[in-house]
Formats: structure tokens, C-alpha cells, sequence
């Protein structure tokens, strides 16, 4: 099992998945801008995601993560996961949403994203982490350019959202990137 401390930022805290969870990640799935952003073009049930976020307490290959404000634990902002854990090649996907567009330009997605990068570094002791982000996203991939992600290229017509073909820019930040930044 994974080693899942709890990440400080400076307003936010990081801390690990539970199935409770799964109804505030529920909730989310109705804000059509964070659904946009993550091309979630899927519809999933309350039990669906339950199942998910069951499944994913104890699973060796992702570390899933709750973002929380500081002076509110109680209150969930989003989630923050590295996954796909490749142990061999020491490489994970990363993925990130806030729940709710009314939090968006607060500067929990950098918090978050630094936090999350820092851990796959220095605890797991990760080479690689990689991500996509779609190209009508160019804050979140300015939020990862400022993480030390760099633009290794671009899938074409990657998502297909609201009749329009959108491309994935494709993002890595290798382990020295990340000693060096």
C-alpha cells in the first residue's frame, strides 16, 4: 500500500481519498464548466462513483487525493491524483479538477499541483509524470507550465466537445526538471 500523507499548502490541504468522498465528487459531475475542462463526457451514477472511490482507497498504482481549504477541512475543493503508476519506468499520469468553477483563480490548482508534483518526487521517487490538457484550457496549462511541466507535443482531435474537434497538449515533468526548478 501507498504511503499517503497528508500535503500542506499554503490555504490548502491535501489529503487522501475515502469513499465518503464520493458524493461531494458526485455533486461535481453537474457544474458543466469543470466537465468541459476535464472532457468528462460521460454521465455516472451516485453508486458508480462509489464503487470508484471504493476501489481506489487501497489500489498500488494511484494516489488519489482530496484538495480541502485549510481553515475548512470539511469543505471539498477537488481532487488531485497521480495514476497509472508505472513502478518499473518510475512514471505516473497526473490529473487534477476543482469541483466547483466559482473556485477557479484562487491558486488552489497551483497549490495542489505543486504539492501533488513534490510528492510524486520526493516520496515515490517518481521519474516521470505526465498529463493532457485540452487546448481550451490554456490557464490550467499555464498553472502547469509554472509546476515545471514542459509541452512535448499535441494528440489532434483528441476530444470531440459540442460538435468541435479540440487537441490534447501532451506535458511531462521529468524528476531533474523538477530538482532543477
Amino acid at each position: 500500500m501507498l504511503h499517503k500523507p497528508v500535503l500542506e499548502g499554503q490555504t490548502i490541504l491535501l489529503r487522501p481519498a475515502r469513499p465518503e468522498d464520493a458524493e461531494a465528487v458526485f455533486a461535481s459531475l453537474a457544474d458543466e464548466e469543470v466537465a468541459r475542462l476535464t472532457g468528462t463526457t460521460e454521465t455516472f451514477t451516485l453508486a458508480q462513483v462509489q464503487a470508484h472511490y471504493a476501489r481506489i482507497v487501497d489500489a498500488p498504482d494511484r494516489a488519489d487525493y482530496i484538495i480541502v481549504a485549510k481553515d475548512d477541512p470539511a469543505s471539498v475543493l477537488g481532487e488531485v491524483v497521480l495514476n497509472d503508476i508505472d513502478w518499473h519506468n518510475r512514471s505516473a499520469g497526473f490529473r487534477i479538477a476543482l469541483f466547483d468553477s466559482a473556485q477557479f483563480g484562487k491558486g488552489y490548482g497551483s497549490q495542489a499541483t505543486r504539492l501533488m508534483v513534490q510528492y510524486g518526487f520526493e516520496t515515490l521517487n517518481l521519474h516521470r509524470i505526465e498529463l493532457e490538457v485540452y487546448d481550451f484550457n490554456p490557464r490550467a496549462a499555464h498553472v502547469y507550465e509554472k509546476a515545471g511541466f514542459v509541452r512535448e507535443g499535441e494528440k489532434r482531435d483528441a476530444l470531440f466537445w459540442q460538435g468541435s474537434y479540440h487537441k490534447a497538449i501532451v506535458m511531462s515533468i521529468l524528476q531533474p526538471d523538477y530538482e532543477n526548478g
